[in-house]
This record gives structure tokens, sequence and C-alpha cells, in this order.
């Protein structure tokens, strides 16, 4: 992202080596990591020590009577801070109530890290929206080609080209080894970065702007 004043992180996660690959993913974001904790209360000192850019927290680390303190703790030390939100599934009810707490982005612990970095660094563009799609917002203007390939994922992508050659959930599922409600999330996900309503409009802008030609469906 290379800013001209460096970002700054805090990361909060339920084990030692999770927060060992998070730091790993940051430091290549250049954000600079001001805070690790595996302890709400020390993520929360934190937040209001540093008030940094990022907060990157793990679902299970999270959740309390309402299931926001801690996103709301690190937007009131920073009302522009990125708050990043991994869970063990992709589940999208999980991710409806991150979003809904303050969440700028939900992703599945599995996640490749190219994926998450490349969620991280759109999060800081104004061009690409990350929130719920239930959340109130100024109209946007449908993407380009090259900007709405680059909002998605390595995932994302490859699931939309199955589903554009005509293959069903099950099947991408199957062949991709994941659950149909994983597959449901990630074609939601391109749906909007691509700034089209259903599965017909995607697969039809997905050939029309060549996102299949370099990789067809097994």
């Amino acid at each position: 992202m290379n800013p001209s004043i460096a970002r700054t992180a805090v990361i909060f996660a339920q084990y030692p080596l999770w927060l060992d690959a998070l730091q790993i993913v940051l430091d290549r974001l250049d954000l600079v990591v001001v805070g690790r904790a595996y302890r709400q209360q020390d993520a929360i000192r934190m937040l209001e020590e540093h008030a940094p850019d990022v907060l990157v927290a793990d679902l299970g680390t999270i959740r309390d009577d309402d299931g926001s303190e801690l996103l709301v703790r690190a937007r009131a030390a920073n009302p522009e801070v990125k708050c990043v939100v991994l869970s063990e599934n992709a589940d999208p009810a999980e991710a409806e109530r991150a979003f809904g707490a303050g969440a700028a982005i939900f992703c599945a612990r599995r996640t490749h890290p190219e994926d998450l970095a490349a969620a991280i660094r759109q999060a800081f563009d104004r061009s690409i929206y990350f929130a719920s799609p239930r959340w109130p917002g100024p109209a946007t203007p449908a993407p380009s080609a090259a900007t709405a390939e680059a909002a998605l994922t390595r995932r994302e992508l490859e699931i939309l080209r199955h589903a554009a050659q005509g293959a069903s959930n099950a099947d991408i599922a199957k062949r991709l080894w994941v659950t149909e409600q994983t597959v449901k999330f990630h074609l939601s996900n391109s749906y909007r970065k691509l700034g089209v309503s259903n599965r017909t409009e995607a697969g039809l802008w997905a050939q029309r702007n060549g996102l299949l030609s370099d990789q067809p469906a097994a």
C-alpha cells in the first residue's frame, strides 16, 4: 500500500501461532503492527493507546453480550479503522453478524494469505464496498472490467468461472471440496463487486469481459 505515513495495525487472535501468521501478512502490506493480543482486555488497551488503522480479530475473540464491543472500541479510537474479522467458516450468517458489528472485511481462516492481503488493500480503496449490502450508503458506478476483476479474490474468480460455464452450486462445491453455502457466499460477494444482481448477469459479465479465457473449468 505504501502510504506516505505508515498505517498501523493491532492483531487480536486466540493463539500465538495465529498472531505470527497474521503479522507476516500485515508486514507484507507495509502495515506497522503496534499491538498483538490474545486477551480482550489487552486488545482494548492497545486500541485505545494506538488508535490503529487496521484491527484484525478472530470472530471467537470478539463475541460478547452484543457481539460488537471490541469493534465499537476500535471505531471509537479511530473512526476510520478497517476491522477485519476472521472466522472458522465462510458462513453467510456469521458474515452478516460481523458486518453488523462494524467489520469492513469478513474472511474465513482458511483463505489464502494473498486473498486476505488483497481484501485489506481494497478496504482502503474508496471504490470498493466491503460492508453488508443492506447497509445504507452512496450509490457507486458499475466498476470497470479491470477494477472488478482486481477486486475478486482468487477463490471468487475460480467459483465465478465454474458458474459462468454452467456448473451448479452443488457441482462447484464438489469440484472445489467446499460446502454449497461457501459457494453461495463467494458468488454473492462476486455479484456485489461486479455490480450485477444474479448468476446470469455475472456469467454474461464474465464472458463479455474475458474472465473465462485463461482458465477453463475442469
